[in-house]
């Protein structure tokens, strides 16, 4: 049903001039399906309180219940064609009505752990791109047959979500960014390991992948208490999106998960002074991605002690500050950050190795990220104890990755396998601190079991044959001058 659904709302939004790309395929298909869902909520809150004898009050006034403006019913259900709005008067209704309603909810309460204020952001985050009143009109009649109550319907929507995110990833552009492979998002988890009670955070959220495979991992852990629902409703996840498609979209992809009200922040997580972290804005679990190759601007690298324009480098520094000690973490990085000579890397190396155990690195191969050729690896570490040996694994395929060829669980079954008790093996080895330059701190991945491995050589090793090259070539030209 759902999978019919979405193909039918991509057809009619490919013929429509505003809607261009598969990010605003997405975009727009989310705040769609989100009213939609409300309604659905919103009448299953009503019969909760119906049976209970208590007082309901409806998320929306009359006129912007979606079975009055989008799909008008009559009272035996049926669809009032009569009273549907199509063409100009739709879209005149959803642009200049329906949404500055919808923006006012954020405006209407203080509290930004709830879903009226969710509501709000969200609408003051998007617009309504769709130009014809008729495609909407067919979108509307599309999405007006499916429901959202059962707990069936919910994970096989929020499945489908997630693959037009996938698919979102896969379209070039900035589609990459937000997306990162589910398989290796559940390994991290499974290696972090966090327990109810434990609060988690993304400062980097994008899609909200990270958040959404933590809340079934609890979920799967044990069986939750009325308490445990509750504390991870509310007092467990929490997130930072600097832009505003992956904000809504990583919003609306924790509410399709089953969480009601997420606590995602739409902010430059960069902004803030990590001098300024007391111990009650730390968290015991972080697991992230950020976005690597952007270049921060001065007034944004005065925020941290360790100064670059480097986005990654920087997002590495507020993640350290804002573990809670004895808390662990999981980061995806460019693989570059091992080996970097610049002082910002060498400095962030250093201090990431004093303060925080960083005992596993997992090497990643290209392809692993579709749409970037970047090579990238994942850092574990707990905070509070200098690192004394690091566990490396070397993901080594028989198969180049790509958008054709993902990344898959039984890829990472080893990884998983032997980093429970950090064995070595073809793919995997140790490093003890004591056998790391304290010049460079180079944490470089160099494999002792590859006879193929191809090992960097040092800066001055290279700079060295090439005054050598230099030389020769000035000694030829010097027999070829007395020659002639």
């Amino acid at each position: 049903m759902f999978e019919q659904a979405f193909k039918n709302i991509d057809n009619t939004l490919r013929n429509d001039a505003g809607v261009s790309n598969e990010l605003d395929y997405v975009e727009q298909t989310s705040w769609m399906l989100f009213l939609k869902y409300l309604d659905d909520l919103d009448d299953e809150k009503a019969k909760e309180a119906s049976l209970g004898g208590k007082k309901f009050t409806p998320l929306f006034a009359e006129e912007y219940h979606w079975d009055v403006w989008a799909v008008p019913k009559k009272p035996n259900g049926d669809i009032d064609h009569q009273a549907m709005m199509t063409g100009d008067d739709l879209k005149d209704f959803v642009d200049h009505k329906l949404f500055p309603y919808l923006k006012k909810f954020k405006a209407s309460t203080e509290d930004s752990d709830t879903l009226e204020y969710k509501i709000g952001e969200i609408f003051h985050e998007i617009r309504n791109k769709v130009q014809s009143g008729y495609n909407l009109r067919e979108v509307f009649n599309v999405i007006d047959e499916l429901r959202f109550q059962s707990v069936e319907e919910k994970h096989e929507l929020s499945e489908l979500y997630e693959g037009k995110i996938k698919n979102m990833g896969n379209a070039g552009r900035n589609g990459g960014e937000y997306y990162t492979p589910r398989p290796l998002i559940r390994k991290i988890i499974e290696v972090v390991d966090p327990k109810i009670g434990n609060t988690i955070y993304d400062g980097a959220v994008g899609s909200a992948g990270f958040l959404v495979e933590a809340f079934d991992y609890l979920k799967e852990s044990k069986n939750l208490t009325t308490k445990d629902w509750d504390t991870l409703q509310h007092r467990t996840f929490f997130a930072k999106e600097k832009k505003s498609l992956p904000y809504v979209i990583g919003t609306m992809n924790m509410i399709l998960h089953g969480i009601e009200a997420p606590n995602i922040v739409h902010t430059n997580t960069l902004t803030e002074n990590i001098m300024d972290v007391q111990e009650k804005d730390r968290f015991d679990i972080i697991l992230a991605n950020p976005p690597f190759g952007g270049n921060e601007r001065k007034e944004v690298q005065q925020n941290f002690p360790i100064k670059t324009g480097e986005t990654a480098s920087l997002f590495l520094q507020h993640f350290m500050k804002r573990l809670k000690a004895g808390g662990r973490a999981g980061i995806v990085i460019k693989n570059t950050f091992l080996s970097n000579t610049d002082n910002a890397s060498i400095s962030l190396r250093k201090e990431l190795l004093e303060s925080c155990n960083l005992h596993t690195i997992l090497d990643l191969p290209g392809g692993v990220f579709s749409g970037a050729g970047v090579k990238t690896v994942v850092l574990f570490f707990e905070k509070g104890e200098p690192t004394r040996n690091i566990w490396y694994y070397q993901l080594n395929l028989d198969r180049n990755l790509g958008k054709g060829n993902p990344l898959s669980e039984a890829d990472l079954a080893e990884f998983a396998t032997l980093q429970k008790e950090k064995t070595d093996s073809d793919n995997s080895w140790s490093v003890s601190m004591k056998d790391v330059d304290g010049a460079t701190f180079d944490l470089s991945v160099k494999n002792p079991n590859r006879s193929d491995e191809v090992v960097l050589r040092e800066p001055g090793e290279i700079l060295e044959e090439m005054r050598g090259l230099d030389d020769d070539t000035k000694s030829i030209f010097a027999k070829i001058q007395k020659l002639v």
